[in-house]
């Protein structure tokens, strides 16, 4: 008997993105499954981002359909279209922090805004959220400006998290840091997938994350997906431009480290 694949929780079909008369997606197809960590890579202005703005439903195509948790998106109103938001966590590339509110504060926004709990509730929760992505608890107290390019992405991570999502989006989030660091955060995207029951996705230019957080890659190309496949057989495609992309040093060398068992 055939067993039957499950639906996939987002689901990308036909899109085409235009910007100024420029086409970035043309008739672009992707699906994506629960609990998959998938990475979308692709050459510079390939519409990684604008994709994953998409699946966020912070923008829309000129066409195609977008099927999130089995619905399809086109046909809701704007109280459905919210539900499904807050299914969604979204980490942004700078973290995109409000600079006048403390680490514990941009976490509480989300909650004060959709959780109609008393105040000090609503903070613990909050400390939770910012323990949850390895912060201390005198970090709390501190502005965005205060702390770290690591600590800062932790923080926006933790309010990503505010609200429970089942779905993680994370646009470049190791961009900027040092190797030990971008390496800590792999370790916590790892645990935070295996503990929170989620699906991630994140636009990423590290081809060590490639290599040890991802089970499948999505790579962009041509105005479409070229392929879906785990980084292992990604790498040995014969598509000239999926050649291009991993025919450097620093492939080589992320597929190296993991290859021979070195931490990347």
């Amino acid at each position: 008997m055939t067993e039957l694949r499950p639906r996939p929780l987002v689901r990308l079909r036909n899109i085409t993105t235009r910007f100024a008369g420029q086409s970035v997606h043309e008739s672009l197809n992707l699906s994506v499954y629960k609990g998959e960590r998938l990475a979308l890579v692709g050459a510079s202005g390939c519409g990684k981002s604008v994709l994953l703005n998409e699946i966020a439903l912070l923008t829309q195509p000129q066409q195609g359909q977008i099927l999130l948790f089995g619905q399809n998106t086109a046909r809701m109103d704007g109280r459905g279209l919210l539900q499904l938001r807050h299914r969604m966590g979204m980490m942004f590339q700078q973290g995109a922090l409000f600079s006048s509110l403390t680490l514990l504060e941009n976490v509480m926004l989300p909650l004060r805004e959709y959780q109609p709990l008393p105040l000090p509730l609503l903070k613990e929760l909050a400390m939770l959220k910012l323990k949850l992505v390895g912060l201390p608890t005198s970090a709390a107290a501190r502005l965005p400006q205060e702390i770290s390019g690591g600590m800062l992405k932790r923080a926006a991570v933790a309010r990503a998290l505010a609200l429970d999502p089942s779905l993680l989006l994370l646009d470049e989030p190791t961009a900027g840091l040092d190797p030990a660091s971008a390496s800590a955060f792999d370790d916590m995207l790892l645990e935070l997938h295996a503990t929170m029951d989620l699906t991630l996705i994140l636009v990423t230019h590290d081809l060590d994350s490639l290599w040890r957080v991802t089970d499948q890659v999505a790579f962009l190309g041509q105005k479409q997906v070229l392929c879906k496949a785990p980084i292992e057989e990604l790498v040995m495609q014969d598509h000239p431009d999926i050649r291009h992309y991993f025919a450097n040093t620093r492939a080589a060398g992320a597929q190296g480290r993991r290859q021979g068992g070195l931490p990347v």
